[in-house]
């Protein structure tokens, strides 16, 4: 925590506090610190539990995903509530859990919008990775009913998984495109130069695009 605290920096700080974040390491030194750690399943575990943000991105670096229970990811999603803590949970320990299944179902249709969007971004990752066995119709009717006035982590969320679809599956591509315009979620979302719109139907045909021209 010592180390932690001396890799504050007040410029990092005031740059993450704009995105919802509440801590000011440096993400490159905070891997380096990673590193030199390695695994260490039980030192994780005692930074979570500090409740501080940057100690819990280091905690989610230096686990070992399949280590932690069922019912431990449950309360880590409901005790993650920054931006970050909450992507790094899901993206780095959740999804390589053997537990990721069970959780998606039970966390898609969460009262709790945060640990919903946790769900639904399980979700886009079997949409495009082992979408065997999943409703692609049913999700996009979810969508069509749930994603304009949804907030906006969950929005966000429900965002991605209707692009996947229209971008990994031909055959649901032109509801996922007609969706996306008839909702116009994040249809004005600023986008830097060079870089992809979440605007979903701009999204959709800029990817098919790409792998078409492979």
């Amino acid at each position: 925590m010592a180390e932690l605290a001396a890799l504050e920096d007040p410029r990092t700080h005031e740059v993450n506090r704009r995105h919802g974040d509440d801590h000011g390491v440096n993400l490159g030194k905070l891997r380096a610190l990673a590193k030199r750690l390695k695994t260490q399943q039980e030192l994780a575990r005692q930074l979570w539990q500090t409740d501080d943000s940057a100690a819990r991105l280091l905690a989610l670096l230096v686990c070992r995903p399949k280590a932690f229970g069922r019912d431990e990811l449950d309360v880590m999603v409901r005790e993650a509530r920054t931006p970050k803590v909450h992507d790094w949970l899901v993206n780095y320990v959740v999804k390589k859990s053997p537990h990721a299944e069970e959780l998606r179902r039970a966390w898609s249709a969460d009262p709790d919008p945060v640990v919903a969007s946790a769900g639904w971004a399980l979700t886009t990752e079997r949409v495009a990775k082992k979408p065997e066995g999943l409703d692609l119709a049913g999700l996009l009717e979810v969508v069509e009913a749930q994603m304009k006035n949804a907030p906006d982590r969950l929005q966000w969320a429900m965002n991605h998984c209707l692009a996947q679809i229209g971008i990994e599956h031909a055959e649901h591509r032109n509801r996922a495109i007609d969706i996306g315009e008839r909702l116009e979620v994040l249809k004005d979302y600023p986008t830097p130069p060079g870089c992809t719109s979440p605007f979903a139907p701009i999204w959709i045909n800029e990817m098919v695009r790409r792998q078409q021209d492979k």
